[in-house]
């Protein structure tokens, strides 16, 4: 995956973090308060298992490993999942995992987090899949690290909003896969804004504009299920669109930069122009206007066509200058300022910072914002299909979902023989827009 760039199990989860017996004996209310139990003890084990192992998991589990070290702790890798068996047993090379602890199937996931020992879960299989994956870690007590999107639906983001409640409620720890967040530059240049550096914010942009087009893996499968998901890119009950699977990071700082909050309202346009014949359903580009509650409008482009420009940033405009979030403040009449301290890799430091949060105390729960800049994108998502604008309240609570039933109930179930063959929305399917859906194929 192309990225730029978690009452018994509450309990267990704590267990398998303290290594002494002198520490299991002691009082129930330190137990309760984990985290400050470990506060200052060195060469915790933080065990992982990577859920989704295609190339963003591989890679996501070797940011942990490097993390870990990093942060001064023993990780390892226990098991992995995947539904397909040939990329599940790669753990086998890559990692060491034991060959009875590479997992497939739809319920791979459900058997890997099972293995004794595991309080660490990365989440990396593709965006369709996140909400049961996320919800399922949270119902075994495991902190989680999980790629975005999380979502490419209403009812699928409901399902994260309620399992990120649930992680709080147990005091887990959650970091999502949108490394800006977790990048110094970044957190610097934001704090600044947010502080007045430019004034009041008065408009935002959100670039990922690439050179295209969007790859494709080919027809690879024996079913129209495995097809899609070996292709799981292609296909909006699977990644969302790109405006969902990538441009989110933008949409991520503009939240971010808004004081983490959402927009109210979108309207846009889009096209599937140069995938042409190919398989597949997604849009190859965006154009999506969101307004903020307080008035405040950030303008969205995203687009996979090739073209002689092309862009990946964010920028916004205050009414006493102007700010590239990335390392950048412009005050009228003032002198520019660059952030000058050292940066690192964004992609370990996310790890970095959930592993300290885990076994320091401090508080680290992503799992709400990444849900909110999810969301937005798919609320930009649906405008553009349309050509009607959609409001939060309307998107959040749609009932029509992108993806099979089993997806939302019991994904643990689904199996290869039963699926059937998923199509764009009907006009008379959709039950958000006033206007039909101009999904590619429908």
């Amino acid at each position: 995956m192309q990225t730029e760039s978690s009452n018994s199990s509450a309990a267990v989860s704590r267990r398998q973090f303290i290594k002494s017996s002198s520490l299991v004996a002691a009082s129930a209310a330190a137990a309760v308060n984990f985290p400050a139990v470990l506060r200052g003890q060195a060469a915790q084990t933080i065990n992982a298992v990577v859920i989704g192992f295609g190339g963003r998991g591989s890679g996501a589990g070797k940011n942990f490993l490097d993390a870990a070290k990093q942060a001064g702790v023993e990780g390892k890798i226990l098991a992995v999942a995947d539904i397909f068996p040939e990329q599940a047993n790669r753990a086998q090379r890559q990692f060491g995992v034991p060959a009875d602890k590479c997992f497939s199937g739809f319920d791979g996931y459900l058997k890997a987090l099972a293995v004794p020992g595991v309080n660490y879960a990365i989440l990396a299989a593709p965006p369709g899949f996140r909400p049961a994956h996320f919800k399922a870690c949270i119902e075994s007590g495991k902190h989680v690290f999980t790629e975005k999107p999380v979502a490419v639906d209403g009812p699928g983001a409901r399902i994260m909003y309620a399992a990120a409640e649930s992680s709080k409620q147990k005091g887990l720890k959650v970091a999502a896969g949108t490394q800006r967040r977790h990048a110094p530059a970044y957190r610097e240049t934001i704090k600044r804004i947010q502080d007045g550096a430019i004034g009041e914010v008065t408009a935002l942009r959100a670039y990922w504009v690439n050179g295209g087009p969007i790859w494709h893996r080919g027809l690879k499968g024996n079913s129209d299920l495995e097809r899609q998901v070996h292709n799981w890119y292609h296909y909006i009950w699977l990644c969302g669109d790109h405006i969902c699977e990538q441009h989110v990071h933008n949409i991520d700082v503009c939240n971010w930069v808004m004081n983490n909050q959402h927009p109210v309202k979108a309207w846009g346009m889009g096209a599937r122009q140069m995938l042409g014949d190919q398989p597949g359903e997604i849009w190859d580009n965006f154009a999506v206007e969101f307004e903020y509650a307080n008035g405040v409008r950030m303008h969205s482009y995203c687009g996979q066509i090739k073209r002689d420009w092309s862009s990946v940033s964010e920028a916004v405009v205050g009414a006493k200058g102007t700010s590239n979030p990335s390392g950048t403040i412009s005050p009228v009449g003032g002198e520019r300022w660059r952030f000058r301290g050292d940066n690192v890799d964004a992609y370990t430091q996310e790890h970095v910072n959930l592993i300290n949060a885990i076994v320091k105390g401090t508080e680290l729960n992503e799992a709400k914002q990444v849900t909110d800049s999810t969301l937005t994108a798919i609320m930009g998502r649906e405008a553009a299909y349309s050509g009607a604008a959609v409001e939060w309240n309307d998107i959040l609570n749609s009932k029509f979902a992108y993806g099979p039933e089993l997806l939302y109930t019991d994904a643990g179930k689904m199996k290869w023989g039963e699926f059937r063959t998923l199509r764009p929305p009907l006009p008379n399917q959709h039950d958000l827009l006033k206007t039909p859906p101009m999904v590619a194929g429908a």
